[in-house]
């Protein structure tokens, strides 16, 4: 138990949660409001592991970010979704200090609670992340469900954007944030989106297109924008508001090419969005190693060096070469 004379009882008196803990986490006292907002008395819980509130819904990466800087002897701000005694779930924002009385090291807790309503619950990123992840995906799929194949194909297309996307903000040194790199993998998926509104004895004829049929299949970018518009608009839900931007610059832009010769605007170079530029090597690369009404599966071989040659010219060089050194590292697989 701390001594009541010295300096961390001042902690106690705030009108947040207060915990404060040894240097092990074992807690030495908590105030009133924490009390009230779980649930557990004083008696309940000193002596007990701080970890006696924790739920799987809190990520493990933000308990690593929290034991690093703590162990360093820095503060550490983050969300917690923790338990009550009742088992409701809390969710808080949280801040950790570590302070030394008289030689002896204590961590000061500090919680904020994220609700306050009836109804209704916090969503952490992660989980904000794996919700937009699955609904995309269904929303992919069920306007392009004419085609049995295509569940695949967009998953492939996906799953490689995010390698890509983060092999080359590694390789580059861009700086992405988590959730840039995240927005970019889960929108890839609606890419093709557009494609839900053409024909289908034009989008799967075995010959050759006439230009008109061409003409038709290109509007597929534009068609894919409006849908997306669209259903943003009936959601009007800021759970989707991030992804409207990223997904229409990879709907609109991933058939352009770096030399300008792309469409449906002709954009050239850097021009071109960056998640539109990343989406085009994974969908030519997906295109070309499986088989399609118009054409034979490609090997592996072939495809790597169609893309290599294409450097410069319909892709970005930079992008390339990050892609290649996926497949150096032998993360790229065809089926």
């Amino acid at each position: 138990m701390i001594n009541m004379n010295n300096n961390l009882q001042t902690f106690l008196n705030l009108a947040d949660a207060v915990i404060i803990t040894d240097v092990e986490h074992r807690i030495l006292a908590v105030n009133t409001s924490y009390e009230t907002i779980t649930g557990y008395t004083s008696e309940d819980i000193i002596g007990k592991k701080a970890g006696i509130l924790r739920t799987p819904y809190t990520p493990k990466e933000t308990h690593q970010a929290m034991k690093a800087a703590l162990n360093a002897g820095s503060s550490w701000s983050g969300v917690f979704t923790n338990r009550k005694k009742n088992k409701d779930l809390w969710h808080s924002s949280i801040t950790i200090t570590p302070f030394i009385v008289e030689e002896t090291a204590y961590f000061v807790g500090v919680f904020r609670e994220l609700e306050q309503l009836e109804r209704g619950f916090y969503l952490d990123d992660q989980r904000i992340g794996r919700i937009q992840k699955s609904l995309l995906k269904v929303l992919a799929i069920s306007c392009e469900i004419r085609d049995p194949s295509i569940e695949s194909h967009l998953s492939r297309v996906q799953n490689l954007t995010e390698q890509l996307v983060v092999r080359h903000n590694e390789r580059n040194l861009l700086n992405l944030s988590v959730k840039a790199l995240s927005l970019i993998a889960h929108s890839s998926i609606l890419h093709d989106i557009g494609k839900s509104a053409i024909p289908e004895g034009i989008l799967y004829k075995p010959g050759p297109l006439a230009d008109y049929e061409r003409k038709i299949i290109e509007m597929h970018t534009l068609i894919g924008v409006d849908i997306v518009i669209k259903i943003y608009a009936e959601l009007d839900d800021e759970l989707f508001e991030s992804e409207l931007s990223t997904a229409k610059n990879i709907i609109l832009h991933h058939h352009e090419r770096w030399d300008g010769t792309g469409y449906p605007h002709q954009l050239q170079g850097m021009d071109i969005p960056l998640e539109a530029r990343i989406v085009s090597v994974v969908d030519v690369f997906d295109a070309l190693t499986t088989k399609r009404p118009y054409k034979e599966k490609w090997s592996m071989e072939l495809a790597i060096q169609y893309i290599t040659e294409q450097k410069g010219k319909h892709f970005d060089a930079d992008i390339v070469d990050s892609f290649l050194s996926l497949y150096e590292d032998g993360m790229i697989t065809i089926e």
